[in-house]
């Protein structure tokens, strides 16, 4: 029999809700953010120190804004020379995959999670999570929504408030609800 979170890692439907396992992640997940993002913005080593605690791959090279979210932090990964603004949350019940010399503008969320259209299954605490995958070279606006299982190549131009719902290929500026590509590069 797998574990909420070994389901979690397949996609398949899991209890993130009610999980002893992922609740316990989680709450640490929780703690973690809270004390970086409490650290004085002039405190680099400490808060450095603490994103390299809290996330499973980084940079040498990386700036994160305080406040930053997310949920366990040991699904993401992020490469060399990464900025992101202030309030990015990632929700990374799956794995997060970000490439070298991405920027990240404020307010954006990067989500794995989704849940069931059954509100029988939804009320019973299940969900999924699918993974999303970031390339090199890559710009995201203000305000921008990455959703579960997208891919996106590499450079690329998200434009800002745009909802990310598919894949997007390398070499493009998309913009819009859902976002479309309105420009290759």
């Amino acid at each position: 029999m797998r574990s909420e979170k070994e389901k979690a890692a397949l996609g398949e439907l899991y209890n993130a809700n009610y999980d002893s396992e992922l609740l316990r992640d989680r709450d640490l997940c929780k703690e973690k953010c809270f004390d970086y993002n409490s650290l004085r913005p002039s405190n680099i080593i400490e808060r450095e120190e603490v994103i390299r605690g809290l996330l499973s791959k980084v940079g040498e090279r990386f700036l994160i804004e305080q406040p930053f979210y997310c949920d366990y932090g040991y699904n993401i990964e992020i490469g060399e020379n990464f900025y992101s603004n202030h309030n990015l949350v990632i929700l990374d019940g799956a794995k997060v995959t970000i490439g070298n010399n991405v920027f990240i503008a404020p307010n954006c969320g990067i989500y794995t999670a989704g849940h069931p259209l059954d509100a029988k299954s939804r009320n019973e605490g299940l969900e999924y999570a699918y993974p999303i995958t970031i390339g090199d070279n890559v710009w995201i606006g203000a305000g921008v929504s990455i959703l579960p299982g997208v891919s996106i190549g590499d450079n690329v131009v998200v434009a800002a408030g745009s909802i990310v719902n598919k894949d997007i290929a390398s070499n493009v500026v998309v913009a819009g609800n859902p976002a479309r590509i309105i420009k290759k590069l």
